[in-house]
């Protein structure tokens, strides 16, 4: 409570601060606010007294002259040439007057015989003992606020590192913050869907809080530890449930946290982290996003970035230099390990570099379980399902799928989330909230309906590897409609049939769009993005080519410009136009597929969209009775997400809310009333 006062105090005194410099600058360019008064040159005093022009005046010492003051006898015109010169000079009227004279006997005794001559009342005042001072103060004042207020600037800006003290020129202090072991409520049993990740950290631990047992067996201690992976897979989960469950001080930082905007205050910062775990060694210190400081040196277009550079050079040297770093192990996290310093990579800095990758379907039904704890699971929901419906999803994909199938119970007045709550969240993660009071005009709604069908007849017959999940017209995001189609089982290769099978089924969409309506539209633009990339992943990264042979043309790594700025093509341009050519063939191969599937099941093909037409959404239940027996199966209902009598629109779902809370307020005051006079009733009974 004290620092939270103190810090308050000194904010508002900083704010003060630049509230009067702010207040000074306008005095200094504006004047000083005293603009009835003139002040004139001796010689006009002199003139306008001898004319009579003068009432009194009143004269004092003040720091070695006389400061003369006092009044006309009438208004006088004045120019006031104070403040801005692009404000111009703007006439006045005053009767007031000032000036300064030497203090010598010949001026005064002018001055006294004019004043008699023309019976001018005179007074004389003693110098004024704080003048000086006054002075002094008016002059230095500017000065010492600026000082000030530098000061604090300074204190400012040090504040967020060494500990949040507000001392001056603390900037170079580390801002890494010690993990609160009562706050961190994440430990490894939280963590699910990452075993053989999570083993090798629970053995960091273990190193750390029993090193004999390791010792004795001749081991060093790991320097450091990198998490590497796509986004959103549990890598900084993991650090936090390390620091939860480690017995040592864990220091953690983000990359971003070490350069700013002075020269050298990465490095400085990388010092003393460094210097502060080992201190209270054995400790662990965690780095987020550590590609924002140890990208590749060499690599900037035009020149390096020194001072990044400078600071990956000193986490370099602190991490395995000439002193040594026995004690305190290092877990870094990122999702670009490609454009890491290959320094840092090394063993003796980062021992280990464990791969965090998206989980299987056993990991995804594991995560499932974790983030379904807290949430009222009907009993219909079956988890495992869920995890083979998600196939490529991450852990944070699953832990939004959930949250959003709660979001989608309780907007549908549910006490408990079931199937098809989790099926619609579904949805609104791949492809966001359905738009289901879009205007859609009836020639497109058909061209949607053929078009999704398409993609649904070539999925059903080319079946191999997929299977046809839902297909739906409803737009959602930006497609007006999609098909879903998930693998029968994950698959971590894929073979040149796959492949081509997956090509054929995203042309099946415009195929069918020049069969039935004998025009192409634009609908299909997403479609011919997929299906040329993975032409191109085949013929220039997998060697699938019979053409161009099992050759890599292309790497399958994001592009780093500072590293690939400049670079050559790795082969000549007869071959950049015959992989062109080889991806134009297989790309047509597959339309040509996709329209000799669907030409031999035109039936079936319309079916499915007049359906689609009338329900706007079929699961796999739905598309594989009618394409195997041409009907709907039995009690098939369409899913909607707000049930028919809540209203169509969200104003209408909103009064027959209120009407149902209503009604159940008076049902309850109904059913108070009812025991309470079966109470009344009861206590006649017994008297």
């Amino acid at each position: 409570m004290k620092k939270n006062n103190k810090g308050t105090a000194r904010n508002t005194l900083y704010y003060v601060l630049i509230i009067l410099a702010m207040v000074m600058v306008v005095y200094f360019f504006l004047g000083d606010g005293n603009e009835d008064t003139s002040e004139i040159q001796y010689s006009t005093f002199t003139e306008q007294l001898e004319n009579g022009e003068i009432d009194s005046f009143n004269i004092q010492p003040t720091n070695g002259v006389y400061q003369i003051t006092g009044e006309y006898n009438e208004e006088q015109t004045i120019n006031n040439n104070n403040g801005l010169a692009i404000l111009g000079s703007t006439e006045s009227t005053t009767t007031q007057f000032s000036t300064v004279v030497l203090p010598n006997d010949a001026t005064l005794t002018e001055i006294t015989d004019l004043a008699n001559d023309n019976s001018v009342s005179t007074s004389v005042e003693e110098e004024s003992s704080s003048g000086i001072w006054v002075s002094l103060l008016v002059s230095f004042l500017p000065l010492l606020g600026f000082l000030v207020l530098f000061y604090f600037m300074m204190s400012q800006q040090g504040g967020g590192g060494g500990g949040g003290n507000g001392r001056m020129m603390n900037f170079g202090k580390s801002k890494a913050k010690e993990a609160d072991k009562s706050a961190n409520k994440v430990r490894f049993s939280d963590v699910a869907g990452a075993e053989e990740e999570k083993q090798e950290l629970v053995e960091v631990v273990e190193f750390l809080k029993d090193p004999r047992r390791f010792s004795e067996l001749g081991a060093r201690i790991p320097a450091g530890v990198l998490l590497e992976g796509p986004p959103g897979t549990g890598k900084t989960l993991l650090a936090k449930a390390v620091a939860g469950e480690a017995g040592v001080p864990f220091y953690s930082i983000s990359g971003s946290d070490f350069v700013e905007m002075f020269v050298g205050v990465g490095a400085s910062r990388v010092r003393d982290l460094f210097d502060t775990a080992k201190k209270n060694a054995p400790a662990i210190i965690f780095i987020d996003e550590i590609d924002a400081v140890a990208r590749q040196r060499g690599a900037g277009m035009g020149g390096g970035h020194d001072e990044r550079e400078q600071t990956l050079n000193q986490l370099l040297v602190e991490m395995d230099g000439f002193e040594g770093n026995e004690g305190v192990i290092v877990i870094s996290a990122t999702n670009r390990s490609d454009v890491l310093d290959p320094a840092l990579l090394r063993p003796g800095r980062f021992d280990r570099q464990i791969l965090v990758g998206r989980p299987d379907v056993k990991g995804r039904e594991a995560i499932l379980r974790v983030h379904a704890r807290n949430k009222p699971i009907s009993k219909d929901v079956d988890l495992k399902t869920v995890a083979q419906q998600t196939p490529g999803f991450s852990g944070a994909d699953l832990e939004n799928v959930l949250n959003e199938s709660a979001l989608v119970a309780a907007r549908r007045g549910k006490k408990n989330i079931d199937a098809s709550d989790i099926d619609e969240a579904e949805d609104r993660v791949i492809a966001g909230p359905a738009k289901k009071d879009h205007v859609v005009n009836k020639r497109e709604r058909e061209m949607v309906a053929f078009h999704e069908a398409g993609h649904t007849i070539v999925g059903l017959v080319l079946s191999r590897a997929r299977v046809v999940h839902k297909v739906t017209i409803i737009p959602r995001g930006r497609a007006g409609g999609y098909m879903i189609a998930l693998p029968k089982e994950d698959q971590n290769l894929m073979t040149k049939d796959d492949l081509t099978e997956q090509i054929a089924g995203l042309l099946g969409g415009r195929a069918a769009e020049e069969i039935v309506f004998g025009s192409q539209s634009t609908g299909a633009s997403n479609d011919f993005e997929q299906a040329t990339n993975i032409a191109r992943s085949m013929v220039t990264q997998y060697g699938m080519s019979e053409k161009l042979g099992p050759v890599q043309y292309e790497g399958g790594n994001q592009v780093f410009v500072g590293r690939d700025y400049g670079q050559t093509k790795s082969y000549s341009e007869q071959f950049a136009y015959e992989i062109d050519d080889e991806v134009r063939n297989i790309v047509n191969n597959g339309h040509e597929k996709a329209n000799e599937i669907l030409e031999a099941h035109r039936q079936q093909h319309k079916l499915i969209a007049d359906k689609l037409l009338e329900y706007e959404t079929l699961d796999a239940k739905a598309i594989k009775s009618l394409f195997e027996t041409g009907k709907m199966p039995e009690a098939y209902e369409e899913e909607s997400e707000y049930p028919s009598e809540n209203g169509q629109s969200f104003e209408e779902a909103k009064r027959t809310l209120e009407k149902k809370e209503e009604q159940g307020r008076v049902n309850d005051k109904e059913d108070d009333s009812k025991e309470s006079d079966e109470e009344n009733q009861e206590d006649s009974t017994k008297e």
